[in-house]
């Protein structure tokens, strides 16, 4: 028996064997993701029709990114008090830190500590003609409760408040996949907007229940912005929404150990 022949037969063979199947596999993932694609324009054509019907308006795109997330901790820096109203030494232009040509090199140089990790919120931002609100970020996505709050007086910034907080990376969470944010839009349509509604933003970003800890978990959210004010938050993951928020009515996280001081001073000076 040619033992070199059949040897070179047997690796052929496995060759051909590993060829096939690697075209099955890519045969099928190809099967999947046309699947996948032919579902998603299938939803967003359902939602078009749903939001056409009660006359809700999309002001903005949808995110069309769905990355895997999980669960992640923030821990506070305790040498930032977040209910602290801080002055600036040297006050700043609007203008330098929002305008057009705003960049994260003016943020860095700045008194404020880790400004530069910082985004506008031009959500939240809105509420108050003298207030700018910057999300902390986490990646490329929003902390949605880590702010920093600018305070503007006479055309200047001359003031702040801020939290900031730190990812615990000893955490192990497994990542999920995401609700897309169509599904997301057409929960709210179907169970809690009315008709004629304006949805003006939709964004992904982390938020956590406040509560008086140094460490917060904070889950993915589709944060959904109404045109009279109203702030959905959707929990990215089972699709819970919380009842819906007013942007000025937003308390940031770590200032509930001081609004409870001023409230019970003010109970007991009654």
């Amino acid at each position: 028996m040619n033992w070199s022949r059949a040897k070179t037969i047997l690796i052929c063979s496995f060759l051909l064997l590993n060829l096939i199947l690697g075209f099955q596999l890519w045969s099928t993932n190809r099967s999947n993701m046309t699947e996948i694609a032919s579902d998603t324009s299938g939803t967003l054509e359902e939602l078009n029709r749903i939001l056409h019907s009660k006359n809700i308006r999309l002001a903005d795109d949808l995110p069309t990114d769905l990355p895997k997330l999980k669960v992640i901790t923030v821990k506070f820096d305790d040498s930032i008090k977040p209910g602290e109203l801080k002055k600036l030494k040297t006050p700043l232009s609007p203008n330098a830190i929002l305008g057009k040509g705003a960049s994260k090199d003016i943020q860095s140089q700045s008194e404020i500590p880790h400004f530069e990790l910082y985004q506008l919120d031009s959500v939240t931002s809105k509420d108050g003609v003298s207030d700018f609100l910057f999300d902390q970020l986490y990646g490329k996505l929003p902390l949605f409760d880590v702010n920093v709050v600018l305070k503007e007086q006479n055309g200047e910034i001359t003031s702040y408040r801020q939290a900031y907080g730190e990812v615990e990376s000893g955490v192990e969470q497994a990542e999920q996949k995401l609700i897309p944010a169509q599904l997301a839009v057409r929960s709210l349509v179907d169970n809690y907007l009315s008709e004629g509604s304006i949805i003006t933003e939709v964004k992904l970003g982390y938020h956590g229940q406040p509560y008086n800890s140094q460490t917060q978990p904070m889950f993915p959210h589709w944060r959904i912005t109404i045109d009279n004010g109203d702030i959905y938050y959707l929990q990215a993951f089972n699709g819970a929404v919380e009842s819906p928020q007013k942007g000025s009515d937003m308390v940031p996280f770590g200032t509930q150990d001081e609004s409870k001081k001023a409230e019970d001073t003010g109970n007991k000076s009654k």
